[in-house]
């Protein structure tokens, strides 16, 4: 075994390493990367060691990165694109939907798009407008991208390595709040779960509690803080939105009979609408109680002063599991 002590941010670097060291195709694009490692440092030092060619500074032009991108995939290279910050990859909108999304189906499956897409997403840091937001479910409604999120060290380190051999798009969303703030032992030798798999991360037989990013240590919280009142909630990180990976979640559910899906997107229209609607019409006689969802609320991301009061925290979290019970 060998196991290294990292962040978030340092497994995502090893990574990024890693796989640039097992395919020279795989090249780096974004703003800052190169020199000064990336806005929170995911990059750092690897241009130094593979090089401006393969670690390359970008203007600032997310639709002109993206369709560079796109150019590179189809000249067989693996690009992973950096956007700087979520609320900055609307104007890469068109290029994601539109050409990295359909290649493979316009083609008839002769043209893949290697591309990985990584998004800092999510509140937490006290930043300015367009710096918090979490547009997964825009994404995820798109066929053809692969959407997924990591919300510890270790998934960090493994799932951006088979996100960068998958042969199809993956929007690759990393909670920027956890980048410095979590440690985990990583083993590096380790057999990782497969990139599109949910994980049963605590169990129990209260309630099942869904999550996926920062919300998962949200659940995690308000999972210990229930055991003084007698609750003992399960909690599913989804890891995958899209494909949605249900299977734990199904057999969670019929052994609880309840179902709470925490994220900080806004709740209409959100993960949890899907998520809850699929729940409901794949284990509606299990059930007993309808399924509940925290979220966002649905009004833009809030000045930085009171992000704390718009966020899902665990006493929401621990009200719609008393709700849930009380049905």
């Amino acid at each position: 075994m060998s196991a290294t002590t990292m962040t978030m941010a340092k497994a995502l670097n090893a990574g990024l390493r890693r796989a640039m060291d097992d395919d020279a195709k795989v090249v780096l694009m974004g703003e800052d990367i190169g020199r000064l490692g990336g806005v929170f440092r995911i990059t750092d030092g690897l241009q130094k060691d593979f090089g401006d060619e393969r670690v390359i500074d970008t203007p600032l032009a997310e639709s002109g990165i993206l369709g560079t991108a796109v150019g590179l995939a189809l000249r067989g290279y693996r690009p992973v694109v950096e956007i700087q910050f979520d609320g900055f990859v609307y104007p890469a909108y068109d290029q994601i939907v539109s050409q990295v999304a359909k290649f493979r189906y316009r083609s008839g499956g002769r043209v893949t798009m290697p591309i990985v897409i990584r998004i800092p997403f999510g509140g937490g840091i006290g930043a300015v407008e367009h710096h918090s937001e979490s547009p997964e479910a825009q994404f995820a409604h798109t066929p053809g991208l692969k959407v997924v999120a990591c919300s510890n060290p270790r998934d960090a380190y493994w799932m951006i390595q088979q996100a960068v051999a998958s042969p199809d798009p993956v929007v690759f969303l990393e909670p920027k709040r956890l980048y410095h703030s979590t440690k985990a032992e990583i083993d590096v030798e380790a057999t990782p779960a497969p990139l599109f798999s949910s994980q049963v991360v605590r169990p129990g037989t209260s309630a099942t509690v869904l999550a996926y990013g920062p919300s998962v240590s949200v659940a995690m919280g308000a999972a210990d803080a229930g055991v003084a009142d007698g609750l003992d909630l399960e909690v599913i990180d989804l890891r995958t939105l899209s494909p949605l990976d249900l299977g734990p979640v199904h057999e969670s559910v019929r052994k609880t009979g309840r179902a709470v899906v925490v994220h900080e997107a806004h709740r209409n229209l959100g993960m949890g609408a899907e998520i809850a609607a699929r729940i409901t019409e794949e284990c509606f006689y299990s059930l007993e109680a309808p399924v509940l969802r925290v979220g966002g609320y649905d009004t833009p991301y809030p000045p930085s002063r009171v992000e704390e009061t718009w966020l899902p925290d665990l006493d929401r979290v621990l009200d719609a599991v008393d709700r849930s019970l009380a049905w």
